[in-house]
């Protein structure tokens, strides 16, 4: 493997570890794509570390099953702020006078 692939596999790691990082949050950190990010830690990390890939693992895990909480979470807010700055234009719905 590549050097230039190791240290990136590793450094999103670590990134993921320390900040409890989702895949998302890494890939934009990190300017590649979420495959990437997701091959890296899932594949390539366990051949390079395999205690950080254990770190990882456990992080992706607990992520995963907070997804749904983050989504309910982020739809509630949406429709906070609709409420708040007064109705669905604000949302992003265009609406025409033509018919």
């Amino acid at each position: 493997m590549w050097e230039y692939i190791i240290k990136r596999v590793v450094t999103e790691g670590e990134y993921i570890v320390e900040r409890g990082a989702t895949v998302r949050a890494a890939a934009q950190h990190f300017s590649v794509s979420k495959s990437t990010v997701h091959k890296d830690v899932t594949e390539r990390l366990e051949e390079i570390d395999k205690d950080l890939y254990e770190e990882v693992k456990k992080v992706l895990s607990k992520n995963l099953s907070e997804r749904h909480i983050r989504g309910g979470m982020a739809t509630k807010s949406k429709y906070a702020m609709i409420k708040s700055h007064g109705g669905a234009e604000k949302a992003g719905e265009v609406h025409s006078d033509v018919e």
